[in-house]
């Protein structure tokens, strides 16, 4: 079967984090950065197995939705053509009373188009809490990978770096170091990856601005942290 390209998928996604995962396991077996990478996993498959559900809801959302509407405006048309029937009823042909008709005729569209725009975006508005609560934990996971980087700091392997009874030892030689802070990279990396398969099938402009804004925060912890690795490189 020939490979989509227009859309992402969460397998390739979720097999990109387990390599990692294995990979971090086989160079620093039992350091908190495996656990990170585990949560990050499941959090995948629970971004790919919560996908099938969603479609499901907001399908039946939008058939519901756009049978709501239909009966509105149905409804409108109608209350508007017996309203017109009623006043030239009452006045004839001749007298039609237009302020009343005026009257009913825009209550009628108002009250319409405040209920089309709620159905309308019904099914948008009913994903949008399960998608935000899970991009929070990415955003949460995020700082987490950032706080593990933190005291990777390259300075200490110099010669002449003099620690303090406060220093913490890192326990890494300059490859190590490398290394490790380049999985962190990828990490952080495959949230912003993460966040993204949770808008594959929303467009909701308060879920798109979220994504974006990890996205964001992913590319500037990273860039932080390939700032390090070039110092390590010199």
């Amino acid at each position: 079967m020939a490979e989509s390209f227009d859309k992402l998928m969460s397998r390739p996604v979720a097999d990109t984090v387990d390599r990692l995962h294995a990979r971090i396991e086989a160079r620093f077996p039992g350091r908190g950065l495996c656990d990170v990478a585990a949560e990050l996993g499941s959090l995948v498959e629970q971004v790919a197995s919560g996908a099938a559900v969603h479609r499901s809801r907001i399908r039946t959302a939008r058939v519901v939705s756009r049978a709501l509407i239909s009966l509105i405006a149905i409804g409108t048309v109608a209350a508007l053509a017996l309203a017109t029937h009623a006043a030239v009823g009452d006045q004839g042909p001749d007298g039609l009373d237009w302020l009343p008709l005026i009257e009913t005729t825009i209550n009628d569209v108002v009250f319409a188009a405040i209920a089309v725009f709620f159905l309308l975006s019904f099914p948008e508005r009913l994903q949008r809490g399960s998608i935000l609560e899970m991009l929070h934990r990415l955003r949460s996971l995020a700082h987490i990978i950032d706080m593990h980087q933190l005291t990777k700091d390259p300075e200490r392997l110099r010669a002449s770096f003099v620690p303090t009874a406060l220093s913490t030892d890192v326990g890494l030689d300059r490859d190590q170091m490398e290394r490790y802070l380049d999985y962190c990279s990828e990490m952080l990396s495959l949230v912003g990856k993460t966040a993204a398969l949770c808008a594959e099938e929303s467009r909701d402009a308060v879920v798109l601005d979220t994504v974006s804004t990890i996205e964001t925060l992913t590319t500037g912890m990273s860039r932080k942290i390939w700032q390090k690795i070039s110092v390590l490189s010199r």
